[in-house]
C-alpha cells in the first residue's frame, strides 16, 4: 500500500497500525480477517498491516484502517505491550498527519472505515487529539463513512458527546467482568469510576441526542475483556456482559483469549485456550439473540461452560422437558431454543409454514436450518424425523 508521504510518515502509519492489532473490538468472534496485500513498491514501507479486514453486515469483508494515535501510555497494565516502562518502540502521529493518512487510503480504496485506539498520555490530552484527528477526517476530509472511536478511561462529559456525534461505533474495554478482576490485569484503572461510568454516560448522551434528532453512533456502544489472567470464570464475563446489555445499550462484548506478552508481569501464564473464547461468544450469542438469560446457561460448579460441547447444545441436554418441539406448530421464542435453529432460521420457518407445513429435515435445510442438529428435538406434526438420533445419551 502505498501513499504519496514522507517514508517518516510511512514508518509511524505501518507501526501503529501493527500494534493497534492488539485490539480486537472489530475482529473476534468473526471468521480469522484476510491479510491485506502488499502493494508498496520496493525500498517503500509498507503499511497493509494497518489494515485490518473483518466481517461486517450480511457477512461482507470490510478493510478498516486499524490504527493507534499513540503507542506510548503511561497506564502498566500487567498484560499490555505497550505498558509504561516496558522496552518497545513507540511512536506518535499527530491529528494532521493521522487523518491525511486515512484520507489517502480511503481515496486509494484501500480502507473503507477508521478504528481509532490509543495509548495513554493524560486521558484528556490523549482524548482531545483522538477527537481531532476524527474532526479533521469528517469536517476537512469530508468522510462520511465508518468510524470507531474508542473511549479513554476516565473520559470527560463533554469528550463523550463529542465522540458520539463524530462516531458511528464506540468502546470502552472493560478488560475484566469486575473491580476484583480488574485489580489483576491493570492497578492503575478503576472500574467503575474509570470505565463503567464513561460506557453508562455514553449510553445516557447517545440517548438523548438521539431524541434531539441526532444520528449518533449508529453501530453502538461495545467493550472487550481479556479472557484467563484474571482468573475469572465465563459466568462472571457473562453476567457482566447481561448487565451491559440490559442497562446501558451495549451493542455487544468481544472476549480476547490471553496470549502472554515477554517482558509484562503476565508473561509466565498460560495462554487461554482458543476453544474458551470460541464458547464465550456462543453463549453470548445466546443472551443476544436466542433470548436466554445469563443465569440459565449451562455452566458447571466452577462458573465455567463446558468446552466439549456447544452450549444450546449442552443446555438442551440439560433440560429434556423442553423438547421434543413441534415444528409446525411451536412458538417462534421456543424455536429458537431448539439446537440448530438461528434467528434467521426460527423467522424462515414461522414463515414458511404460513404457506404450507414444513414435513422433513429436507424442509428445515432449505431454510437454512441445521437440520441434522435440530433433528433430535423436533416432530413434524406428532412424527420425529427419519434416522432421528436419540434425544439424550
Amino acid at each position: 500500500m502505498l501513499l504519496n508521504t514522507a517514508p517518516d510518515l510511512y514508518d509511524k502509519v505501518s507501526l501503529l497500525g501493527q500494534q493497534a492489532q492488539y485490539d480486537l473490538c472489530e475482529a473476534q468472534g468473526q471468521p480469522a480477517p484476510l491479510p491485506a496485500a502488499n502493494t508498496a513498491a520496493p525500498g517503500v514501507p509498507d503499511v497493509s498491516e494497518s489494515v485490518a479486514t473483518v466481517v461486517g453486515q450480511g457477512g461482507r469483508r470490510v478493510p478498516l484502517l486499524r490504527i493507534l494515535q499513540t503507542s506510548a501510555c503511561e497506564k502498566n497494565c500487567y498484560y499490555c505491550p505497550f505498558r509504561a516502562g516496558r522496552s518497545m518502540r513507540r511512536t506518535t502521529l499527530t491529528p494532521d498527519d493521522l487523518a491525511a493518512a486515512f484520507d489517502q487510503m480511503q481515496r486509494k480504496r484501500l480502507v473503507e472505515g477508521l478504528f481509532l485506539s490509543s495509548g495513554i498520555i493524560g486521558t484528556v490530552r490523549t482524548m482531545d487529539r483522538m477527537l481531532a484527528t476524527v474532526e479533521l477526517v469528517r469536517q476537512k476530509y469530508g468522510w462520511r463513512g465508518y468510524v470507531h472511536l474508542k473511549l479513554l478511561p476516565n473520559a470527560e462529559e463533554a469528550q463523550i458527546e463529542r465522540a458520539a456525534l463524530l462516531a458511528d461505533r464506540l468502546s470502552v474495554n472493560l478488560e475484566a467482568p469486575n473491580e476484583a478482576r480488574l485489580a489483576r490485569l491493570a492497578p492503575k484503572k478503576e472500574f467503575e469510576h474509570g470505565l463503567m461510568e464513561p460506557l453508562q454516560r455514553a449510553w445516557a448522551i447517545v440517548r438523548r441526542l438521539r431524541n434531539q434528532g441526532h444520528p449518533v453512533a449508529s453501530a453502538g456502544a461495545v467493550t472487550q475483556y481479556v479472557v484467563g489472567p484474571a482468573g475469572e470464570s465465563d459466568q462472571e464475563l457473562l453476567m457482566a456482559s447481561q448487565r451491559l446489555y440490559r442497562q446501558v445499550g451495549l451493542r455487544r462484548a468481544y472476549y480476547s483469549a490471553f496470549n502472554p506478552i515477554d517482558d509484562t508481569p503476565l508473561q509466565e501464564e498460560q495462554p487461554t485456550p482458543p476453544l474458551r473464547e470460541h464458547r464465550l461468544y456462543q453463549a453470548d450469542f445466546m443472551l443476544r439473540q436466542y433470548g436466554f438469560n445469563a443465569e440459565e446457561l449451562p455452566f458447571d460448579h466452577t462458573g465455567n461452560l463446558p468446552p466439549d460441547r456447544d452450549p444450546k447444545l449442552a443446555w438442551a441436554g440439560q433440560h429434556p422437558e423442553h423438547f421434543p418441539v413441534e415444528i409446525n406448530q411451536a412458538p417462534q421464542a421456543t424455536l429458537l431454543r431448539v439446537p440448530g435453529i438461528g434467528p434467521v432460521g426460527a423467522a424462515a420457518i414461522v414463515q414458511a409454514r404460513r404457506l404450507d407445513r414444513l414435513r422433513s429435515l429436507a424442509d428445515l435445510q432449505r431454510l437454512g436450518v441445521r437440520s441434522q442438529q435440530a433433528a433430535p428435538f423436533i416432530l413434524f406434526d406428532g412424527r420425529p424425523p427419519i434416522h432421528q438420533m436419540r434425544l439424550f445419551t
